[in-house]
């Protein structure tokens, strides 16, 4: 069997890895045994699974491998933050970020080479698209910053929370997404709660309304306007999926817990989406839904035309909504020395969609409209 032929363990999510050992004659609780040695113990050679058969070993070793994406570089923020570029194939790469704070640390997770969505303030939405990642690829991230962390999962929670906010747009990929995020909750594997793991969407409805019936996972909804006219200027989506029936679906996603709450992010863009009427408007639009509101100051990157509003434009801004109720942060901006904040992704992506060629050739005109 050549490697091409092995079959790559980090795909497999329990369920997975029990009908894969099913498949060889062997117990389901193999499955159990290898998925600690992989996740809660970082080893990917079957020889250093000691509590494995001798033969079990080997035979592993001819039919199967542990293959993460490949570590191109790492760069170090001076705040703390650190971002990897990972090789997925011989095209594309893929980033990853980590963000560690006081009581917490966050690691943002890529669902897509590229991002198959436009949105017109987002750096990763300008290298176009490639194709989803596999789970393998998305757990993958997971596995590779524990290592190159040096955290041993079972030990210690160096990675406490995992946010599917970096390239690409996870509902696109919603089978492999679903199983990453499985193996990040599954206890014989991160063991992460429910609540420790986000997944931020622009809002693909008929995907969100599934997404509910196979997981309960956090969720964050990339709002950046409070109506349709801008919003179908920032997030094109919106023309398909219009607003109405997106707080509407949120509304759905949170309807069996009343202590849940949707986090909603809006980035702050000067002249576009950041004037006190564009606040009021925002107030009426979630008023009715339990609701974060994170407040991201634009991070900007070659080509752009956007800027980030002011300290004290952002201020008044949040300051209208907390009058009125809304629990609402600013973000604080992390790694933006090294492309690592928040809308900056970009990795290395080989563009099926020609939108690089396209934007090279258009103007990028910015309208004032919404207000």
């Amino acid at each position: 069997m050549s490697e091409h032929d092995k079959v790559n363990l980090l795909n497999l999510d329990q369920a997975g890895l029990q009908a894969f050992f099913a498949e060889q004659g062997e117990k389901a609780f193999r499955a159990t045994q290898v998925m600690k040695w992989i996740y809660q113990f970082g080893v990917e050679e079957f020889g250093a699974m000691t509590n494995l058969a001798k033969g079990l070993r080997e035979k592993l070793d001819q039919v199967a491998e542990i293959r993460p994406p490949q570590v191109v570089s790492e760069q170090r923020s001076e705040d703390g933050t650190v971002k990897w570029l990972l090789q997925i194939d011989n095209g594309n790469c893929i980033e990853t970020v980590f963000i560690p704070e006081d009581h917490r640390g966050t690691l943002c997770v890529s669902s897509q080479v590229g991002c198959a969505l436009d949105c017109t303030f987002c750096s990763t939405a300008q290298q176009g698209f490639n194709r989803n990642l596999s789970t393998a690829e998305i757990i993958g991230q997971l596995w590779v910053a524990n290592q190159r962390l040096h955290a041993i999962p079972r030990q210690q929670r160096t990675i406490s929370n995992v946010v599917l906010m970096g390239m690409g747009e996870p509902l696109l990929n919603f089978d492999n997404v679903v199983r990453a995020m499985n193996i990040m909750m599954e206890d014989n594997a991160y063991g992460l709660s429910k609540r420790r793991v986000t997944l931020s969407t622009s809002g693909v409805i008929p995907a969100l309304d599934r997404l509910k019936q196979v997981s309960d996972v956090s969720l964050a909804v990339s709002l950046h306007a409070p109506n349709d006219e801008l919003r179908d200027q920032l997030v094109p989506i919106n023309r398909k999926y219009p607003i109405k029936e997106l707080m509407a679906a949120c509304q759905r996603y949170i309807a069996d817990d009343s202590r849940r709450k949707i986090t909603f992010e809006y980035v702050m863009l000067a002249g576009i989406n950041d004037s006190e009427e564009h606040a009021r408007q925002l107030i009426k639009l979630l008023r009715q839904i339990p609701s974060k509101i994170n407040l991201i100051p634009f991070n900007p990157f070659p080509g752009t035309d956007y800027r980030c509003s002011d300290a004290a434009t952002i201020n008044r801004f949040r300051d209208i909504l907390m009058e009125a109720g809304l629990m609402t942060v600013t973000r604080k901006t992390r790694g933006e020395d090294i492309d690592a904040a928040c809308g900056q992704l970009a990795g290395k992506v080989e563009d099926k969609t020609k939108r690089k060629l396209r934007r090279a050739s258009e103007s990028m005109p910015i309208n004032r409209v919404g207000t």
